[in-house]
């Protein structure tokens, strides 16, 4: 990864796990808890690609298994937000640009209910039966429904500074060199007529200036 994308990354995750855990962990809402980490992790995934997703996630998921007060086995959560931004970042656009919020959408309950199944997968392994307590139904409605309200405040502003960041003035210089580069060998390779018919023009002005001196030195040596 890039140095502007490592830290605009380490500093989007680093408040994201502040936030959640000094504010929106305390507010004791009913089922899971909107979950800012996974939202961000998706917002960068969907600009990043699915390798910058996948390791953006990883990161994330790492930091919040070792913050405080996690009581989970380390690297439970690393695991399902790396699965989580790879897949994201499969539905990146082409283009970079999003037509409709509808896709978003559609990837934000996704990745919220899939988190939430993956993560209770992995607790069960485990030994961590707190899902069945609570009630898996419950907290894959609430998990989806509060990361849906959440995501129109989290995941533009996350893409456009992603963007933002992607459009280095460095990076921008050393394209428009390289488009430069091409346009002009796709012109020297003869591909138009009129630069044949000039190549031909300087070949036989250069043949027959080479004629004249020839013919200034023989009437030299005759003199």
């Amino acid at each position: 990864m890039r140095v502007n994308r490592i830290l605009l990354s380490s500093a989007l995750v680093v408040v994201a796990l502040v936030i959640q855990v000094s504010v929106l962990a305390r507010l004791h809402l009913p089922g899971a808890v909107p979950d800012l980490m996974l939202l961000t992790v998706l917002g960068l995934a969907l600009v990043y690609g699915h390798v910058g997703g996948a390791l953006v996630g990883f990161g994330a998921g790492l930091l919040a298994d070792l913050a405080p007060p996690a009581d989970h086995a380390a690297g439970r959560y690393a695991l399902v937000l790396c699965v989580i931004g790879y897949l994201a970042g499969l539905v990146k656009p082409e283009t970079g640009q999003l037509k409709s919020a509808t896709g978003p959408m559609v990837v934000v309950v996704a990745a919220a209910l899939g988190s939430t199944l993956l993560y209770a997968g992995v607790g069960a392994l485990v030994g961590d039966t707190a899902a069945r307590h609570v009630g898996l139904g419950s907290l894959l409605f609430t998990a989806a429904l509060y990361d849906l309200l959440l995501a129109p405040f989290v995941v533009p502003g996350v893409m456009a500074l992603a963007r933002r960041a992607e459009n280095d003035p460095l990076a921008e210089t050393g394209s428009a060199a390289k488009a430069t580069d091409i346009s002009s060998g796709w012109l020297s390779g003869g591909t138009g007529l009129k630069i044949g018919s000039q190549r031909n023009g300087l070949r036989v002005k250069a043949a027959r200036a080479r004629m004249a001196r020839a013919g200034r030195i023989k009437g030299v040596k005759r003199l």
